[in-house]
């Protein structure tokens, strides 16, 4: 009996044998090369870069700041994890394609960049904004997100050659520790993590993070590396589609046949390209044959030459009753949202146009004169000072 018994320190060393397995399990962290290879992931680089390129020129329109997006470094991230990925609250951006993909893809920025982003958008100078977002400030992002992701979809359907359309964006706070705004999250277990450095200025220099499935982020770099086999996987449900409607084939080979090699496949398809061209050859007919064409250039009628036809007068005479809308412009001005809104009675607005200067005679918004604004029995007037000569005005009024 005592024999078999266990002593204290073997059953010490049993347990911190355990301990250390138990360590080692939990030690074992999630790495990108479990789910992406080195050219995947150079892909999704290479992909996000070209796309987000044109999104930062996007958002730098709108912003009237110099924006720039580094580029991107590719991670997989579980979804237990986001709640140390993101401790604070952020503002999540949710996208679906639908058309060219299937699949969801979901920006992350920090709250107090999206506050500074709406900010600018309503005509601040995005400094001291308070990170309370309102419905306001969240139709701002909403709106400049949107003109990203259309640049950034427009960008994605040259790189693929196809059309890639997206929904418009939706807006979530995203609160990972209170579980708030988690919907707007793929589903997923594991996703890809696409960083890019935002640079807003002076104002922003932060991370903008870009939130795919692995299988979505996949499709698009199988798609890039092979774009030949999206368009063979059409031919060929087309074809499926084909056989299925028509005479009905037998797709088991027979036991005295021998199954075709592909050099034998690429022979007879020699052979059958070399078979076609005959047959073109054989009903091209002889150039000696055909017609000379004779192309002459394109002329037209001067309007300033006095010896206009009669028939050509007359339907220019067909014109001259039709009415146009003819404006007088004092000058003009470019004003924020902010500034419009901000406007009362009694407010003045700073033309573009010095006092004295002739004002702009518009003939359907299209200018055809300078003059002098008059007054003539109580009413204003305009006095031509300066017109365009007749051919010029027929020009820009087409």
């Amino acid at each position: 009996m005592t024999d078999d018994m266990l002593s204290q320190d073997e059953i010490n060393a049993l347990l911190n044998g355990m301990n250390e397995e138990k360590d080692d399990a939990q030690g074992e962290t999630l790495t990108t090369e479990d789910y992406l290879t080195g050219i995947e992931q150079d892909a999704l680089g290479e992909i996000g870069n070209i796309s987000f390129g044109s999104a930062a020129t996007a958002l730098s329109t709108l912003l009237n700041e110099k924006v720039d997006i580094t580029t991107p470094k590719v991670s997989v991230i579980q979804k237990d994890e986001l709640e140390e990925e993101f401790p604070k609250p952020h503002v999540a951006i949710h996208v679906e394609y639908t058309v060219g993909f299937e699949g969801v893809n979901v920006l992350v920025i920090k709250t107090s960049d999206a506050a500074i982003i709406a900010d600018l958008m309503l005509g601040g100078d995005g400094q001291n904004v308070s990170e309370d977002l309102s419905e306001m400030h969240i139709s701002a992002v909403q709106e400049a997100m949107n003109q990203m992701m259309g640049s950034a979809s427009t960008s994605m359907s040259t790189i693929f050659s196809k059309r890639v359309d997206i929904s418009p964006p939706g807006i979530d706070l995203l609160d990972v520790k209170r579980d708030e705004g988690m919907e707007a999250i793929p589903s997923s277990e594991v996703l890809a993590n696409i960083a890019f450095d935002l640079k807003v200025g002076n104002l922003i220099d932060s991370k903008i993070m870009q939130l795919v499935t692995i299988p979505f982020a996949k499709e698009m770099v199988e798609l890039l590396l092979n774009p030949e086999a999206d368009e063979q996987q059409d031919k060929s449900e087309g074809e499926g589609t084909n056989t299925a409607s028509g005479t009905k084939t037998d797709l088991q080979p027979n036991n005295n046949e021998s199954v075709q090699t592909s050099s034998q496949k690429e022979r007879r398809g020699g052979e059958q390209h070399q078979k076609r061209s005959e047959e073109l050859q054989y009903v091209t007919p002889n150039p000696l044959n055909q017609r000379t064409a004779d192309v002459q250039p394109a002329a037209f009628s001067n309007f300033d030459s006095p010896s206009i036809k009669h028939a050509e007068a007359k339907n220019l005479d067909m014109l001259l009753d039709i009415p146009l809308e003819v404006t007088v412009e004092l000058g003009r001005t470019k004003r924020s949202i902010k500034e419009i809104l901000e406007l009362s009675q009694g407010s003045i607005l700073e033309l573009d146009k010095l006092a004295g200067e002739p004002v702009d005679v518009l003939v359907n918004q299209k200018l055809i004169a300078k003059g002098e604004v008059v007054v003539i029995d109580e009413n204003f007037g305009v006095r031509v000072t300066d017109i365009v000569s007749q051919k010029d005005r027929l020009h820009k009024l087409k």
